[in-house]
């Protein structure tokens, strides 16, 4: 498809999914803010770990942190500055991990991003407990439903922009070669250190403004919230069914886990984390390439024949 084709269909999906909330009732509204914050949290992991092979399970800590700021800020400044209060902090956390560690590759990757989460909820935790007496917050803001899938689907068109443009550019090329190959990475000019923390940082600032925007869909929100470390392996899940060496990947993921999810969190609630895992393993060994790569996959026979 031609790029201005392409664009021009982006353009009328986007308008027709903005007039949603329209005519959606409560609970259609309700799955498609769900649907939309998995499109966003999916498409900014595969902005970072998609080009660089980084596998990342920092997702929730990020998501946390817009989330716990602007449940903190939410009764004491207008909306707009919640929100870049957010960013910033997101930003500066995201910058100091990211120098820290992106030396480390692989499972030691995988198992720092995790432990981040956590360190930031017993962190949070604390303070919650020791300083301020309380555990958990009241969120009561003017902002309702459609507001929030409104800003949800600003910020999956800003992720999507962010990708095209990052992809045709020479970060974008540096990020490939980082991912094929670091060591040929650095020998061949890259500084390969600015490149990931840069893409890091941005990955992790879409993260946090999506928890930020999700907020006030909750009355009340408290760090084992904010914090549920499943929201870091369902991103990953979604992602890698979709496919991430796309960078619309991810939507294949998010549509049909999260209407399994759904169903399964309804109806298998103490076996809910176990079901999870079971779907991370099947996409695995079944489709390890998601199912754009697979259908790709396809395609490629079937000109051959």
């Amino acid at each position: 498809m031609k790029p201005v084709f392409a664009l021009a269909a982006a353009t009328i999906a986007v308008a027709i999914l903005a007039t949603l909330p329209l005519y959606a009732n409560g609970y259609q509204l309700s799955l498609a803010i769900t649907l939309m914050n998995y499109t966003v949290l999916a498409t900014a992991w595969t902005l970072f770990s998609g080009p660089t092979r980084y596998v990342s399970l920092a997702t929730v800590a990020f998501f946390g942190i817009g989330a716990y700021t602007a449940a903190v800020l939410a009764e004491r400044m207008a909306w707009p500055w919640i929100l870049l209060i957010a960013l910033a902090v997101g930003l500066a956390v995201a910058l100091i991990v990211g120098l820290s560690t992106l030396r480390l590759s692989g499972v030691y990757f995988v198992i720092f991003t995790f432990g981040l989460a956590e360190l930031i909820r017993q962190i949070v935790t604390w303070y919650e407990v020791n300083v301020t007496r309380t555990l958990g917050r009241y969120i009561f803001v003017g902002i309702d439903p459609a507001d929030i899938y409104w800003q949800l689907l600003a910020l999956a068109v800003l992720v999507f922009a962010a990708g095209i443009l990052i992809r045709r550019s020479r970060l974008g090329l540096a990020l490939r070669v980082i991912g094929d190959d670091e060591t040929v990475a650095r020998h061949i000019g890259i500084n390969t250190t600015i490149a990931k923390v840069a893409l890091f940082a941005l990955s992790a600032a879409f993260m946090t403004l999506c928890g930020a925007v999700m907020a006030p869909r909750w009355t009340y929100i408290d760090p084992a919230i904010a914090f549920n470390p499943v929201v870091s392996f369902q991103v990953l899940i979604m992602a890698l069914l979709g496919g991430v060496h796309r960078l619309y990947g991810p939507l294949f993921g998010v549509v049909p886990l999260v209407l399994l999810f759904e169903f399964l969190l309804a109806r298998f609630p103490n076996h809910f984390s176990i079901l999870v895992g079971l779907a991370f393993m099947l996409i695995v060994y079944a489709i390890p390439q998601g199912i754009v790569g697979f259908v790709e996959r396809l395609l490629r026979r079937g000109g051959a024949k």
